[in-house]
């Protein structure tokens, strides 16, 4: 059964356009040449409710295709480089673990 990881950043208040920037003059680049965007379903950013929020969801096969990917994805030079950069600007992390309803699409 797939699984999907839900991470939300909590961006430090003023830093969002620094991260936005970050993601796409590296952060992007890194995950799609070490061939890391495939699991990816999407990021997004909170305009209501809790904001200054970096949202992205991955999914997996299962927990081992998931805990194997972020152990590639953590041993990637160039990843690692700009999680170095982009770290300063993150207030807090949450990583939720998720299932699809057994109803209605899933992505």
């Amino acid at each position: 059964m797939a699984i999907y990881e839900k991470r939300t950043y909590d961006i430090t208040v003023g830093q969002m356009n620094t991260v936005i920037q970050l993601y796409k003059e590296q952060g992007w680049a890194a995950l799609e040449a070490g061939g890391y965007a495939d699991n990816l379903v999407g990021y997004f950013i909170s305009d209501t409710g809790p904001l200054h929020q970096l949202i992205h969801i991955w999914r997996f096969d299962d927990d081992a295709a998931r805990r194997a990917f972020w152990k590639g994805l953590f041993a990637d030079e160039a990843f690692m480089v700009f999680a170095g950069v982009l770290r300063p600007n993150i207030a807090h992390q949450e990583v939720q673990l998720m299932t699809s309803a057994p109803w209605g699409p899933t992505p």
